[in-house]
């Protein structure tokens, strides 16, 4: 068998029966999590101007759009995907040369799911397929030192988890693998340089074009089966060789995930946990504050401390903050969070922020680039007026491996950020469904869904 014949198998082999208890608590606590970060983005700029198109261009109405309202299922996966990303503070995984969200699938396999009339069970087996197949193809072919975007091993992912939930068979699965990874081959500069709204659309882009080409390869079109091995395949044209036995792989790499406690870019978590330690343990304030240095690890500084991804002082719009180690390091310092409200355009082009962030210098640190990514290292270093030099280490933070976030917190931070567009019964309901995933339909929880108001 061809290797995306051989993932295929995979999939179509995949079971509830599977799952670990372990793995099964984590799939719900990944869902409430992207369902919490997808409610609070429903005012988001760029998800408006999707939810308009959608509007205009209309669809058959087998799925429902978080919010209200329904679509045909491949738009569902595009608006609900776009919802999960915005505001970037959903799922991460980290493998030594990539790190991911594989999260950013949650809103593809609903929409299957619901459109195949699904139960709960079902489509945590296929979300469990898409965390299973992003992350392992994260640790052997990574892209991004290639100058490709984490999304393009996301294809395979949605494809995959869309099929599993569709009930396809091995043969269709294999074909809407096959279109899904020839087709979507995204492009770094997303994240680099100035950017803009396609940061948080790249995913929820794969996650719609492949859902569409899984209900292609439903009807029975077919792709290149030879999409990782061929003549000019993925391996020949971006990865190089690699090796997974997918005969021998389970679903269990979802308990490998990190949630973020802090509403900032994956690798900025411990660092943003030690500044919000410092400053309870010494009671200073941001005008006490003459200088700033962060040391971590590389791929940090590459990606959010002014490295190879472009200059991270000038920040202008929300995907440049959130990608910009100085400004969330000086706007958690002088707001004592970081949260949405953080990014609002406001409160950026704020002199007080803009002038705190050029104080802050990032480096990066080769004893803490050996230790990433079995931890996150960093080392936080504030001068202040009075003479004092305030320092704190970290390795990690709650929601990173080491260190598992706890139910009653996810709870909080799905309260949180649902809160404006939601009342306290119908947060407790959809809580309460999610829990107890593994004994309702899917249609339960998507009914729930629609009543949330815009």
């Amino acid at each position: 068998m061809t290797h995306a014949e051989q993932l295929a198998a995979f999939v179509v082999r995949a079971s509830y029966v599977d799952l670990s208890e372990a793995a099964r608590q984590q799939l719900k606590m990944r869902v409430l999590d992207a369902l919490g970060c997808a409610i609070g983005a429903l005012d988001g700029e760029p998800v408006g101007l999707i939810r308009a198109q959608i509007e205009d261009f209309g669809g058959s109405e087998h799925c429902t759009l978080i919010g209200g309202g329904r679509t045909a299922p491949d738009r569902a996966a595009f608006y609900n995907s776009a919802l999960v990303r915005y505001l970037d503070f959903n799922d991460s995984y980290l493998a030594k040369g990539e790190t991911c969200h594989p999260s950013d699938n949650l809103g593809a396999v609903l929409a299957a799911a619901e459109y195949a009339k699904r139960s709960g069970r079902d489509f945590l087996t296929a979300l469990a397929v898409a965390y299973q197949v992003q992350c392992r193809l994260s640790d052997v072919a990574p892209v991004r030192a290639k100058g490709f975007d984490h999304v393009t091993q996301m294809a395979y992912a949605v494809a995959a988890s869309v099929a599993r939930a569709l009930g396809l068979d091995q043969s269709r699965t294999a074909n809407a693998i096959a279109i899904g990874g020839t087709a979507f081959n995204a492009l770094r500069v997303t994240r680099t340089g100035l950017l803009s709204h396609w940061k948080g659309l790249a995913a929820p882009n794969t996650a719609y074009g492949c859902t569409h080409a899984a209900f292609l390869a439903m009807r029975g079109v077919t792709g290149p089966l030879e999409v990782f091995e061929g003549n000019k395949g993925f391996m020949d044209t971006i990865s190089g060789p690699f090796e997974i036995d997918w005969a021998h792989e389970d679903l269990e790499w979802v308990t490998h995930t990190m949630l973020k406690r802090y509403n900032a870019e994956t690798h900025a978590q411990s660092t943003i946990e030690g500044l919000m330690e410092l400053k309870d343990e010494y009671g200073f304030s941001a005008d006490d504050i003459t200088r700033i240095e962060i040391d971590t690890f590389d791929v940090a500084y590459h990606i959010i401390g002014g490295g190879e991804e472009g200059d991270k002082t000038l920040v202008a719009t929300k995907e440049e903050a959130d990608h910009s180690l100085p400004y969330m390091v000086a706007v958690a310092l002088l707001d004592g969070r970081l949260m949405p409200e953080q990014y609002l355009p406001e409160r950026i082009q704020r002199q007080d922020v803009q002038s705190l962030l050029r104080q802050v210098s990032v480096r990066p640190v080769a004893a803490y680039s050996q230790r990433f990514p079995g931890e996150m290292p960093c080392r936080i270093t504030i001068w202040l007026r009075d003479g004092r030099v305030l320092a704190k280490e970290k390795d990690d933070f709650e929601g990173y491996i080491t260190r598992p976030m706890r139910w009653d917190t996810l709870v909080e931070k799905f309260e949180r950020l649902s809160q404006p567009y939601t009342d306290a019964g119908l947060r407790r309901e959809i809580v309460e469904a999610v829990a107890n995933l593994d004994a309702i339909q899917v249609s339960d929880l998507t009914q729930l869904l629609s009543k949330i108001r815009r």
